[in-house]
């Protein structure tokens, strides 16, 4: 320790000041980023969803309300022949007419 180290102890407080402060920069940069990320996709989360859901429709489009008829009804034929093809050993006048009841839609 010198005598211009007593007379000046600013200057040799610098670079020790520096590097403290470099390195708590260093660490608060990641968490400043993803503070801004975080600010960022909260203000544009409408934006983001609404893109989000414009691409699904894309990928896979609603049903119209015909077509979830027909599907609701093939689903219904398929269950009741299903039934009749179950019925078949046990009670074939009764598979018979779930069968006709199938066929008429």
């Amino acid at each position: 320790m010198t005598f211009l180290n007593l007379a000046f102890p600013l200057q040799s407080a610098v670079p020790v000041a520096e590097m403290a402060v470099s390195s708590v920069v260093g660490a608060a940069r990641p968490l400043l980023g993803m503070g801004i990320l975080a600010t960022m996709l909260v203000v544009f989360k409408p934006l983001i969803t609404g893109l989000l859901r414009a691409s699904l429709l894309l990928i896979s489009p609603r049903l119209t309300k015909d077509e979830k008829v027909a599907s609701r009804n093939l689903r219904n034929l398929l269950a009741i022949n299903n039934v009749a093809r179950d019925l078949d050993s046990t009670s074939p006048s009764m598979a018979a007419e779930l069968r006709a009841l199938a066929s008429r839609g």
